[in-house]
């Protein structure tokens, strides 16, 4: 009843608009996405900025949006957190929410895999003889030992610095888990740019064949995937600094060293398999 004091150890939240704010950035990134590619109006439709044919406004307005949900959303997850809300069983079902979610897009990435798999396995049974070989006839493939490997290197070595921060903070060395975030940071900036000039490299594109559409598709979600990473761990790192996590409570850092380990388990399987074994 009002008045009464809270019996339970559960946390029942605010009334949020960020559901519905968020629920309407999607749309309006699927709506943006959609003009840019096959357009919806045209170019001298009032809204051609945004959705005419080729045009990103919608793009934009989508993401802004989208972004927008984030930070005021996880923003008063933080503020719950600092109030004391998130009690240990609050806090245990954190921590099996971020293992759903790692467990979802382990599925996601199982789709991709499945794609490449199936097509580079049962490539002498097809009909169409442009699929017989895999990869298709040519189609020059990158070379696993250059950028590749060095991508490989640096994911590598950013579990190990990611893993050093949360052990440091574990240790209440708060100076070695800044120094570990800042270089996990880094080399996940590093990654992208290397992913980049390898895009601006490759003999193939998206379109006009399978091989493309599955090496972009699987290798491009991988990196969004590191550039979400390495926006988690920056915003974790600015909290660290700001003094808004401890040795005891520090949650945040752990789902995302939990999520960048796992962009580092799906590479290792990408660099195998996309670019060693099926080469």
């Amino acid at each position: 009843m009002a008045g009464h004091a809270v019996k339970h150890d559960y946390h029942l939240v605010d009334p949020s608009p960020w559901p519905f704010v968020g629920s309407l950035g999607v749309f309006l990134l699927a709506l943006g996405a959609v003009g840019n590619m096959k357009g919806l109006v045209g170019a001298d439709h009032p809204l051609g900025i945004l959705y005419a044919d080729g045009a990103w406004g919608g793009l934009i307005l989508g993401f802004a949006v989208v972004i927008y949900t984030m930070i005021g959303w996880w923003g008063d997850v933080i503020k719950e957190s600092n109030r004391g809300d998130h009690t240990p069983v609050v806090d245990i079902g954190l921590r099996y929410g971020m293992i759903m979610f790692i467990v979802s897009e382990v599925m996601f990435f199982a789709a991709w895999f499945w794609v490449f798999f199936e097509y580079a396995i049962f490539h002498d049974v097809r009909i169409d003889p442009a699929l017989s070989s895999w990869p298709p006839a040519g189609i020059e493939t990158f070379n696993p030992w250059h950028i590749p490997l060095m991508n490989t290197l640096v994911l590598l070595l950013s579990g190990t610095t990611v893993t050093w921060a949360h052990h440091a903070l574990q240790h209440d060395d708060r100076k070695g888990a800044k120094l570990g975030l800042l270089l996990t940071v880094i080399l996940g900036l590093c990654f992208t740019a290397l992913q980049a000039i390898e895009y601006a490299e490759a003999g193939f594109s998206i379109s006009g064949n399978l091989y493309g559409s599955a090496f972009f598709m699987a290798t491009g979600f991988h990196g969004a995937h590191v550039i979400i990473g390495t926006i988690f761990l920056a915003v974790c790192l600015l909290r660290l600094m700001a003094g808004q996590m401890s040795a005891k409570k520090h949650f945040g850092l752990e789902a995302a060293a939990w999520y960048w380990h796992f962009v580092d388990v799906v590479w290792l399987f990408l660099f195998t398999f996309v670019y060693v074994v099926y080469q």
